[in-house]
């Protein structure tokens, strides 16, 4: 019987932790987000009614500083960093980012503990060692099986789709006779 090796690692060693870094901080800040989300709601509501019955110096005057406030902590969590988030694609009147209060700068103090553990030999570098290792070996297993599972995938979408041709109108339909 033929042993299969795990494919080769890829060119740059790193970059599977760093996609595995993206998606966890990705989740985090999701996280954040709804939390942010979740107090929002109310919070604007409240300074809008407030609005409505004590005059500011302009109208909304509150509500329009939850909304500031609001995406200027959109901006520190900034969801889509990974792909470049709110600074790839910013305009002039774009806030700056917020230095040490951002959730980036804090992932980077922490990773960047990590990474020193890591370099010095220690428990990080040997725990990265049996991760790389159990995932080089789950993807080569999972390649043998790749045709397999494209397969079933398109079968599943080839399904999904003749479903969903039974609930469209028939051209000839016309909801306004009978």
């Amino acid at each position: 019987m033929v042993e299969i090796l795990p494919p080769l690692p890829p060119p740059d060693p790193h970059s599977r932790w760093k996609f595995l870094r993206d998606v966890l901080v990705f989740q985090l800040k999701l996280v954040l987000g709804n939390i942010q989300n979740f107090v929002l709601v109310p919070v604007s509501l409240v300074a809008a009614v407030l609005d409505l019955f004590i005059k500011g110096e302009r109208e909304g005057e509150k509500f329009y500083r939850v909304m500031d406030w609001g995406r200027r902590t959109d901006e520190m969590i900034n969801v889509y960093s990974a792909i470049g988030g709110y600074h790839a694609t910013g305009g002039e009147n774009e806030h700056v980012m917020y230095g040490d209060f951002t959730v980036d700068t804090i992932v980077e103090k922490v990773e960047g503990a990590i990474v020193r553990e890591y370099e010095k030999g220690g428990t990080a570098a040997s725990i990265k060692g049996a991760v790389d290792r159990a995932i080089d070996g789950m993807q080569a297993k999972g390649d043998k099986h790749k045709d397999k599972f494209d397969d079933a995938m398109q079968r599943t979408d080839e399904a999904l789709r003749r479903a969903a041709d039974k609930f469209k109108p028939k051209p000839d339909f016309d909801p306004g006779k009978d």
